[in-house]
């Protein structure tokens, strides 16, 4: 699929969600990008969407309320007119070394309950059109099918499941609709990062750097642009999955 002309929803999106952006807006395809918190940030990525001289809108949406989720499909719609690709990004990363059912039922609603739901009301337009995008963030831990890190099972399986989601998505929705997942590894450092887990992750990962937002966004372009591949993953983690 050209980009070029097209519509894109992403979900969810700040700091990484907006390179992703900027690489869509800058190959010609509109922007709907939705958020629960992060106004600004949504605005400015809108901004420079449109100095790219691309459409884009700014939606407030809660991405575990259905009701939230089919108003956010159905303005974009409304406002740019069609719907061609979904980028599930919208997601929550917690650590839970206590975990209850609160945890869990927050977390996978987050995590994997949103991108069915949106999946599921953008799919019945694109199949509409023609032809049609979804691309999913899983993780690269459940991807390579090892947890690694103590306290985080709700987080870990949210993401387990949207890997398994993609694939029953794919199946479903074939031949119209393309779907896939990225399971990022280490993009960007967090702000609290101490100079010793710095350390660690970088000698845990044979690339021996941070991939930063811009491999995602080469990534997210792959399974746009591509018109043979369905059901996949690619981790984008340095290599971090061969240790």
């Amino acid at each position: 699929m050209d980009p070029n002309g097209k519509v894109a929803l992403i979900t969810g999106g700040a700091r990484i969600g907006q390179v992703v952006a900027a690489a869509l807006a800058n190959r010609g395809c509109s922007l709907s990008l939705t958020y629960r918190d992060s106004r600004d940030a949504a605005e400015a990525t809108a901004q420079a969407a449109s100095t790219a001289g691309v459409k884009a809108t700014v939606l407030r949406a809660d991405a575990t309320n259905e009701a939230e989720i089919v108003a956010a499909v159905n303005e974009t719609l409304k406002s740019l007119g069609r719907l061609d690709i979904l980028i599930n990004m919208a997601a929550v990363y917690q650590r839970t070394p206590n975990p209850d059912g609160a945890h869990w039922s927050a977390i996978q609603d987050a995590n994997a309950k949103s991108a069915f739901m949106y999946s599921i009301h953008a799919a019945p337009f694109m199949k509409h059109g023609g032809a049609g995008r979804i691309i999913n963030f899983s993780d690269w831990l459940p991807v390579t099918g090892r947890p690694h890190y103590k306290d985080y099972i709700p987080y870990y399986v949210s993401k387990a499941s949207v890997a398994a989601l993609t694939e029953a998505l794919a199946l479903q929705l074939a031949p119209e609709i393309l779907v896939n997942a990225i399971a990022p590894g280490p993009i960007l450092a967090p702000p609290n990062l101490t100079v010793e887990e710095n350390a660690q992750v970088i000698e845990a990962t044979p690339l021996a750097r941070w991939g930063g937002a811009e491999e995602i966004a080469k990534t997210v372009l792959f399974f746009v642009e591509t018109d043979f591949v369905t059901g996949e993953f690619i981790r984008v983690d340095g290599g971090r999955h061969l240790f």
